[in-house]
């Protein structure tokens, strides 16, 4: 009875049917109360984006894998105390954390939305020493700031771990194993603790990143029949753990990843039930994810057609984009026992699938292991196409015993079917090189360093180029580059690459809005809404539409909803605060904008904006410090640079100013405002020559812009030269400045005789 309640609960879930597997899975545990059936439970609930149901089926539970069930259920519950203390239990300082590299990836994320980065890195950094597949901590990573270059984290030692993990150090009869060996090389760094408890497989199941995920037995595999987790009659004290994978692998191969249980051993009446995952042909398509944030961040600020006269604050055309976060959003891809990707899983908020958390959807790349089963015998495991990967996949040369399995033909059988020995260190090479690439891009792009991104994206294959994750990523680099007419070409090939993904999409809705296509962006923000309407990139793209039409307060409830949806993306309490500052409302402004940075500290938009307020309220000690801050994140952006220089030259520091300002002036030659800026600097020191040449220069970029003309009849008027600061001061008010400006004007007319010195007087 066992036997089939679980076979029709895996049944459930590999065809969806999740109803159907929670009431199987019920009966299952009415009638066999283990705590792998609970397990299996908490599973089907998890599937079906019930995570509070998991947490009440999990707690207090002692199972490795029951302890990572709960932690990531209390992890999409936002109850983060509670999911660090499952994985690292208070009373047992030493133990292990539970999963391996999953277990390391969710306690990262722990640690870093509990402000404790450097513990944060430290753990993203071990999930990727035991997975060097685990993409999304590599992504992580950079998002922080701590990434290393891709080559070294995609490089020699990744290669062996990946090899180790499929090579047998002995015959290719054996099932793999942990050997002495194997522990050297754990000790060495190149496997990090946790690794040697896994099997092979469950490696690649690990939560939250881009695993391959392969259907059909595990080798030695255990089903999920109530006995499995007690040992076997007779069996070794020290019998690997590759020979022991989790009971719940074939259950909730949906639920990433599979159990670890140090105690499961096989059972004989059992193991029978692990054939039903193994289905002849049946095809893997893996899947990439990615989380938040990241951070996304923002373009340049650019203030073109806005005020200059005057600093009063900041303008929604020079809006920096936030993600992130991205950067800080965590995605999952789920797959289910017949290896068909399903609806993705994200860890965080209080729903699984299409609730909480959609900063980032599924990436849709083009598939690295096409796996056919044919009769139990596995005829490619990768892709032929795969020989356009890179050239930087022969950098990786097989090394010792892996070579004399290349040259011997080795077999090796995994998941139920057989993997030659030299496709294996191949395959290895050649995903780690698309890795390297992509990586390396990624990591160029966190540091806003997008030139360089660009020109190593543009190395990628054609096929992995023109997917919805690369277009993307190639569209916020244009966009940090203020170059949106590129930024809207590559948003728009993403969309019509991955339809479906939002990945990027609240980016995108910022390029239109600068661009004032209102059109574009409102079929935009209807088909984000109408493909997802509880994902915050589609209420992103919504208020950018109100926004555009200067309906700031229908745009602000549109971000309101954004941040609900998604606590932690960072992008849309930004919004928030640009709306708020839109609405002269300084104070809920500054709470937004903090609030960004609580999620992610490295949202340089948030700083920025906070700097703004200060400048406008003349606080400008606290100007001066949170421009800094954003500068010291994004080094390259001009309008920062440009916004620092008045902080500066407001607090009476000219030269420094100027310096600040032939920085920015370099960085971005098209942006008329460090130049605008320069000149009026150059004005308060009497450098009047030095001024005008600047400004006359800058007329040749903005010829329609009203406060050059402006601050040129300033200049005349104070030169004395009565007739042309009269022409210049008509030609700023022909150009139609906004209603502040025409009134600053006007007094510089009626007072144009009056000297400077005077002028405070009356």
């Amino acid at each position: 009875m066992e036997a089939i309640l679980v076979d029709c609960v895996q049944n459930s879930l590999r065809h969806f049917m999740y109803r159907n597997a929670i009431f199987m899975c019920e009966r299952l545990c009415a009638e066999f109360p283990s705590e792998t059936n609970m397990q299996l439970l908490a599973g089907c609930y998890l599937h079906s984006n019930q995570s509070y149901a998991a947490y009440h089926i999990l707690k207090g539970t002692q199972m490795a894998q029951s302890r990572y069930m709960f932690a990531l259920s209390c992890f999409q519950m936002d109850l983060l105390n509670e999911a660090e203390a499952a994985l690292c239990p208070p009373n047992e300082p030493g133990a292990e954390i539970p999963n391996g590299a999953a277990g390391h990836y969710l306690l990262g994320l722990i640690y870093r939305y509990t402000d404790r980065r450097k513990t944060a890195v430290h753990h993203f950094k071990q999930a990727l020493s035991a997975d060097p597949l685990m993409w999304t901590a590599y992504e992580e990573l950079c998002v922080l700031g701590a990434a290393e270059e891709a080559t070294a984290v995609f490089g020699e030692a990744a290669a062996l771990c990946i090899q180790k993990q499929y090579l047998p150090h002995g015959s290719a009869s054996q099932s793999l194993h942990t050997s002495t060996e194997d522990r050297g090389l754990a000790s060495s760094g190149n496997f990090c603790p946790g690794a040697d408890d896994a099997s092979p497989r469950q490696l690649k199941h690990m939560q939250g990143n881009n695993q391959r995920d392969i259907p059909g037995n595990y080798h030695g595999a255990t089903a999920l029949g109530g006995a499995a987790s007690q040992p076997s009659n007779g069996g070794s004290s020290n019998i690997s753990f590759y020979n022991t994978p989790s009971p719940m692998a074939s259950q909730l191969s949906g639920v990433a990843p599979p159990p670890l249980c140090r105690n499961a051993q096989p059972n004989g009446p059992n193991q029978s039930i692990v054939t039903v995952d193994s289905s002849p042909r049946s095809t893997v398509n893996s899947t990439i994810q990615a989380p938040r944030r990241k951070f996304v961040d923002e373009g340049k600020l650019r203030k073109i057609s806005g005020r200059l006269f005057s600093d009063s604050g900041p303008r929604r055309s020079t809006r920096l984009s936030g993600d992130a976060g991205a950067n800080s959003n965590v995605s999952a891809t789920m797959v289910v026992g017949n290896g068909t990707s399903n609806s993705s899983k994200y860890l965080g908020g209080s729903k699984l699938s299409s609730m909480a958390f959609r900063a980032v959807t599924i990436r849709k790349v083009q598939s690295w292991t096409n796996e056919n089963i044919d009769e139990g015998i596995r005829n490619e495991t990768f892709d032929d196409s795969r020989t356009n990967v890179t050239s930087t996949t022969s950098s990786l040369s097989p090394s010792g015993d892996t070579k004399s399995l290349e040259q011997e033909g080795t077999t090796i059988p995994i998941s139920g079917g057989i993997m030659n020995g030299s496709k294996v260190i191949s395959g290895a090479s050649e995903i780690l090189g698309l890795l390297r690439t992509l990586g390396e891009g990624y990591r160029l792009s966190c540091m806003y360093r997008c030139q360089e991104a660009l020109d190593v994206y543009l190395k990628l294959p054609h096929k992995h180029y023109n997917t919805g994750w690369v277009l993307s990523q190639v569209g916020k680099a244009y966009f940090e580059l203020v170059d949106y007419l590129e930024a809207e070409g590559a948003f728009s090939l993403a969309r019509q690459a991955s339809p479906y993904s939002l990945e990027g999409m609240d980016t995108y809705s910022t390029v239109l809005y600068h661009l004032k296509e209102d059109m574009k962006l409102s079929y935009l923000a209807q088909e984000l809404i109408s493909t997802d309407r509880l994902a915050s990139q589609s209420w992103c793209a919504m208020g950018n539409c109100y926004s555009l039409q200067k309906d700031h307060e229908t745009a602000l409830r549109n971000f309101q909803r954004a941040v609900q949806l998604n606590p932690r993306f960072a992008y849309a309490h930004t919004l928030c605060g640009h709306e708020y500052v839109a609405l002269e409302d300084f104070e809920n402004g500054i709470k937004s904008y903090q609030s960004a940075l609580r999620v992610d500290a490295r949202h340089y938009n948030s700083w920025y904006g906070l700097g703004m307020i200060y400048l406008r309220q003349e606080k400008y000690e606290f100007s001066e410090h949170h421009f800094r801050m954003a500068f010291q994140i994004n080094s390259r952006s001009s309008v920062i640079m440009s916004y620092l220089g008045t902080a500066l030259h407001a607090l009476k520091k000219s030269d420094e100013a100027l310096v600040i300002m032939e920085k920015a002036i370099l960085a971005d030659k098209k942006n008329p405002l460090p130049m605008y800026q320069k000149a009026n600097i150059l004005v308060s020191l009497e450098n009047f020559d030095e001024a005008l040449e600047a400004l006359e220069e800058l007329k040749e970029f903005a010829p329609r812009e009203s406060s050059i003309y402006a601050l040129m009849g300033k200049i005349y008027k104070r030169r004395n030269m009565h007739d042309k600061a009269m022409l210049h001061f008509g030609l700023a008010l022909d150009l139609k400045p906004p209603a502040t400006d025409v009134a600053t004007i006007k007094a510089a007319i009626e007072k144009l005789h009056v000297p400077d010195e005077l002028q405070d007087y009356l």
